[in-house]
């Protein structure tokens, strides 16, 4: 068994069932642990009070404190975590030098930047001697394990879910033993300690307020809630104003909890015919398919999947980019789903969608700026699964939304919050609008208006745009690339 060992945590902030860190206790003889607030990111946000860096540092202590027990469950001094804050490279290849250790462990990545980051990690540890291995952990199946018959990566998520779930044998979810091996998890040296926010830089936020407890613990306390509820997923899940999901993406994001554990308790329900199990297992399933898409297709980032969709000529419209931004568009379920957004840093997954839609088809603007609106609020952005979402919105993408397909934001609230439950929630202004038009207010006559006490324009805006009129600019300015093979008009 060789000398020593670091394991690079990063998207994996947890001590169970975790790939890299159990091939480090399997094949070395001390294994130390290390998370790195990465400067290069986290100076790219636009705010020092982020919610997904408090979850972040909150997760790692109680990482710390994990390792700890479970090194002193075998018998073993060790366990623990060392947090550096800086460059990634820098910082990980200074610490593996000085630890003396033979080999970087790390779980894998799939995004352009990342991939391009570790590539320079591990050059820079072989001119030092000292390995760098990844391993599959975020994911279930990855890169190049689901291909066509061709030999292809696929670009329709149904052939891919078949395939997939052909895939996914017992194997596939079975989890790490690390409790096992934990004997050899080796203590941070003497004066080490773990920073504060502030240090970091970071302010605290609303997180404590808000029903999103951290830490691996908090993962299991969020699933231990969903699994009675898992029976009903199928049809819950598209009403925001219910509880109807997991509220686990955020978790899943940043690796409190195992992927593997949750495909192994979908898997098991769905075998037995449950289909909210299936259907859980199947979202499972797009987050895998979207991570392929990203390794496979890294042009996504910057461009349309489809590259005819380039062409596209989307407006400059600063006004309605403001509406939108700020939940002033006079659609209440577009302005209730982006206040929730800014208020929580969460976001129900249909709503995603109709404001998605909203976007792109109403409005008339770039995916891509509200997909980089989304990257800057969303608690549990994932690059992978936030791209491939508004590509598919903004039919752009693979196996993505028909362009003619044009969701309308009226009929999706009156389905899917039929009695404005959510929209009042969060557009409090209109609490005293009957069920009949909570869902569009401008309908309203004006005695109606009056006996709610709402004065449109003024307590709550007049819509941006008419549905109507915005599908039909947007199906003629989608019906002039196809048929033009150039920018729409």
């Amino acid at each position: 068994m060789a000398a020593s060992a670091l394991v690079w945590l990063r998207r994996d902030l947890r001590s169970n069932d975790h790939a890299a860190l159990y091939q480090a206790l399997l094949r070395f003889e001390r294994v130390y642990c290390v998370f790195v607030f990465d400067t290069d990111i986290l100076d790219a946000l636009p705010s020092r009070c982020d919610r997904r860096v408090e979850f972040i540092h909150a997760s790692v202590l109680a990482l710390h404190e994990d390792l700890r027990q479970l090194a002193a469950r075998s018998g073993a001094p060790g366990g623990g975590v060392i947090v550096r804050h800086g460059p990634a490279l820098e910082c990980i290849v200074q610490l593996a030098r000085s630890l003396g250790v033979q080999e970087v462990l790390a779980n894998r990545d799939y995004e352009p930047q990342a991939i391009e980051r570790d590539r320079r990690v591990a050059e820079a540890l072989r001119a030092s001697g000292i390995a760098f291995s990844d391993y599959k952990d975020q994911v279930l199946l990855d890169r190049s394990e689901v291909l066509t018959q061709q030999g292809q990566p696929y670009s329709v998520f149904t052939p891919y879910k078949r395939a997939w779930l052909q895939k996914l044998d017992a194997f596939q979810l079975k989890p790490y033993p690390v409790e096992r091996h934990a004997r050899h998890l080796a203590a941070p040296a003497a004066g080490e300690r773990l920073p504060q926010l502030s240090e970091l830089g970071f302010s605290t936020t609303n997180l404590g307020a808000l029903s999103l407890p951290t830490g691996a613990r908090g993962a299991e306390q969020l699933l231990q809630d969903f699994l009675p509820r898992m029976a009903a997923y199928k049809e819950a899940r598209d009403y925001p104003g219910r509880k109807g999901v997991s509220y686990l993406s955020a978790h899943l994001r940043f690796g409190t909890v195992s992927v593997r554990q949750l495909a192994a308790l979908a898997a098991a329900q769905a075998a037995l015919g449950c289909e909210g199990a299936q259907t859980w297992l199947s979202e499972l399933a797009w987050r895998d398919f979207y991570f392929m898409i990203l390794w496979h297709h890294p042009h996504v980032v910057t461009h349309a999947f489809r590259p005819e969709y380039d062409r596209v000529l989307w407006d400059d419209a600063p006004e309605l980019w403001q509406a939108w931004c700020e939940a002033r568009t006079g659609y209440p379920l577009v302005d209730a789903a982006m206040r929730q957004l800014h208020q929580t840093g969460y976001m129900h997954n249909r709503l995603r969608m109709v404001v998605a839609s909203f976007l792109t088809k109403d409005l008339g603007i770039d995916w891509r700026r509200g997909e980089r609106h989304f990257a800057d609020h969303l608690n549990d952005y994932d690059l992978a699964a936030n791209n491939g979402g508004w590509q598919w919105a903004a039919s752009t993408g693979c196996d993505a939304q028909p362009w003619f397909r044009i969701f309308n934001p009226v009929t999706q609230s009156q389905k899917f919050d039929p009695g404005g439950r959510f929209i009042r929630r969060y557009v409090p202004e209109l609490a005293r609008v009957p069920d009949t038009h909570v869902h569009f207010p401008a309908a309203m006559k004006p005695l109606e208006l009056q006996a709610c006490g709402l004065r449109l324009g003024q307590d709550y805006p007049l819509p941006v745009v008419d549905h109507a009129s915005a599908r039909e600019r947007t199906l003629k300015r989608f019906q002039f690339l196809r048929d033009n093979g150039s920018a729409a008009p």
